[in-house]
């Protein structure tokens, strides 16, 4: 039985380490292209065929329904990748690369006008890999273009405005890509766990962030939000490695141990959030995130797909090309 089980998953990594080989083929056409345009299609053509390693769409799979349960949810679970850890690293790798180039396409865009741009929404436990997400999935990335921003509680002149204020200011550019690590969703989960408002403060806030999305994305800003979902024996496997591990004690800190002892009262909060603020135009994706390359490989997907469909061309050049030549020439 275990040596069926073994060809089987040799013969579903083999068919993924193929598809992956027809990508790259696809994407050294593109590069070989005769013209822009064609380049475009072929880039478009090898990200679809990327998308097929998966048995369903993580953007299908993953999405925050209303009979979904995230304490029910396997940290530990796979869903829709039957590949292994290699597969998944090298897909993401891929992807990145593709990443990279619909984020240049985007800013290129946002310098001439375009108000396209894209927020995503990094949420999970403590040591659900947010931090990890950042660096692998954007490290193809160009640093012009991209904002990362990480959430903690609110200080100093920000306890001088309201919740969104700090939000705002960390909002993408036209054409740019802002990472948040937490978010405006921590103002309704703190003050419900820990008292530190009264109900109908914190409850008002899901309104007021769902407008605030809506807003956003009727103005041209897409939006992915991700919640990382962890199991606690992996999360506890993880604490330990800090407390071992002389170069990881920074990350560490006892106020993480308090809010483990709250488990049930976070789950509990969260899926009230996804309830009130997974909309149609932002829904929210749960993904397990135990296997840190799986979670890493579903939000490359995320994103790549959204940036993919927003169907960008390059800005034409808005002189008389001949026109400069002779400019030059003559320079």
């Amino acid at each position: 039985m275990a040596d069926k089980d073994a060809k089987k998953g040799e013969a579903k990594t083999s068919a993924i380490a193929k598809t992956l080989n027809k990508v790259e083929e696809r994407l050294d056409l593109g590069e070989r292209s005769d013209s822009v345009a064609e380049g475009l299609a072929n880039v478009a053509k090898a990200s679809e065929l990327l998308s097929s390693v998966w048995t369903l769409p993580p953007g299908q799979l993953l999405r925050f329904h209303h009979d979904t349960e995230v304490a029910d949810l396997d940290g530990d679970s796979t869903p829709g990748f039957d590949g292994n850890k290699e597969d998944a690293e090298r897909f993401i790798d891929i992807s990145s690369s593709e990443i990279a180039r619909y984020q240049r396409l985007m800013y290129a865009n946002g310098v001439k006008g375009s108000r396209r741009r894209l927020l995503i929404v990094l949420q999970g436990m403590d040591a659900s890999g947010k931090g990890g997400i950042v660096r692998h999935v954007f490290n193809q990335g160009d640093p012009m273009g991209m904002h990362y921003h990480g959430f903690g509680a609110p200080k100093g002149e920000e306890l001088d405005h309201d919740y969104l204020w700090r939000v705002k200011r960390e909002l993408p550019k036209n054409g740019w890509i802002s990472i948040f690590d937490r978010s405006q969703y921590e103002d309704i989960v703190m003050p419900r766990i820990y008292r530190t408002y009264p109900e109908e403060v914190w409850r008002a806030r899901y309104d007021e962030i769902n407008r605030f999305e809506s807003q956003l994305v009727a103005d041209g800003c897409a939006i992915i939000k991700i919640f990382l979902v962890v199991s606690k024996e992996e999360q506890k496997r993880h604490f330990l490695s800090r407390l071992d591990d002389p170069t990881k004690y920074w990350k560490f800190d006892p106020s993480d141990l308090e809010a483990r002892e709250r488990w049930d009262d976070y789950m509990e909060a969260w899926q009230e959030v996804f309830v009130k603020t997974s909309t149609e135009q932002a829904p929210w994706y749960l993904v397990p995130a135990d296997n840190r390359w799986y979670s890493r490989a579903v939000v490359s997907e995320l994103l790549r797909n959204t940036l993919k469909n927003m169907n960008m061309i390059w800005p034409p050049l808005e002189v008389d090309a001949d026109a400069m030549r002779r400019r030059l020439n003559d320079m």
